[in-house]
């Protein structure tokens, strides 16, 4: 079969094929995956352009598949088959009280896994299945109920309420912060200063202090930042703490303070939903959603109008 990319279809496109194929309609599909039919409708569509050809035939009664998109069924029939014949396979949970929460490795690790007991069990159980990536994922295509990201601003495509910004400050190893010592602002740069993914923070914390920055090549320059605590942590050189990230880090003394001077991030952080979720998973995404709000401290007029808000 041809195929427009070289690029692998996610195993999501894959599962809406098979669906929509067993049931003979992207409504059935839908309900049976716990996505809308929207959903549905452009994960075929991926696949078809993907495929450059047409696997269904769209009728009033449903769907049926055609030649090409019957032969591409028994594939992935087979293949299906071979993975779940795996007994070490994870398999997901599914129910009523399951809600898919998507993050950043960074904010998986130092915010929402520290506050995942309280997320899951207070007031009622939940359980979140965490999809930790790097990819600005589309949440309604990938039935992701919730994300939590680092960012400037709103995604189109999705309902999005600011949860908190970051005032960042430079951190050390306590070794390091020895040798460093007190001063101006501009003692910084005689260390090689750590970035988390862009320069932005480190320009934004000199702007504030009237000095200009612009990376060298003794910087380093990390995309997670659980990296940059890392190498902060092993003398590598100067990160900036982005709290409430690193609270737990500054308690315990693997990382210091070495100016007490802050400035505003210009990324922060922002609770994202799709649009047009069916009912039955709106209603477990409300309640996570309000459970991450209040961990964050948002205020309950914000919280609202991002759960009413229709984009």
């Amino acid at each position: 079969m041809p195929h427009s990319s070289d690029q692998l279809l996610p195993l999501e496109t894959l599962r809406a094929f098979d669906a929509a194929a067993r049931t003979g309609s992207f409504s059935a599909a839908a309900e049976r995956l716990n996505l809308t039919h929207g959903a549905i409708s452009r994960q075929i569509a991926k696949l078809e352009d993907w495929l450059g050809l047409k696997v269904f035939e769209r009728n009033a009664r449903g769907v049926t598949l055609t030649n090409e998109g019957n032969r591409l069924h028994l594939r992935t029939t087979e293949a299906f088959a071979l993975i779940s014949v795996n007994s070490d396979r994870w398999v997901e949970p599914r129910g009523t009280a399951v809600v898919r929460l998507a993050s950043i490795p960074s904010v998986s690790g130092l915010w929402l896994m520290p506050r995942m007991a309280a997320l899951e069990n207070n007031p009622t159980r939940l359980r979140i299945v965490l999809d930790v990536d790097n990819r600005q994922a589309d949440l309604a295509d990938e039935g992701i109920d919730l994300s939590v990201r680092c960012g400037r601003g709103r995604i189109p495509g999705r309902v999005s309420v600011q949860l908190f910004e970051e005032h960042i400050f430079p951190i050390a190893s306590p070794e390091l912060a020895k040798e460093i010592g007190q001063g101006d602002p501009a003692r910084l740069l005689k260390f090689p200063l750590i970035n988390d993914s862009d320069a932005s923070a480190w320009r934004a914390w000199f702007a504030a202090q009237e000095v200009d920055y612009r990376p060298r090549p003794q910087d380093r320059r990390f995309e997670d930042y659980n990296l940059v605590l890392d190498a902060a942590a092993h003398g590598l050189g100067i990160a900036l703490a982005r709290p409430p990230l690193t609270a737990d880090q500054l308690k315990s003394g693997r990382i210091v303070p070495v100016d007490e001077r802050v400035a505003l991030n210009p990324v922060s952080y922002w609770l994202d939903r799709p649009v047009g979720r069916p009912r039955a998973a709106a209603d477990r995404a409300v309640d996570l959603a309000r459970r991450i709000a209040e961990q964050a401290g948002l205020a309950p007029e914000k919280l609202e109008a991002f759960l009413q808000d229709e984009d």
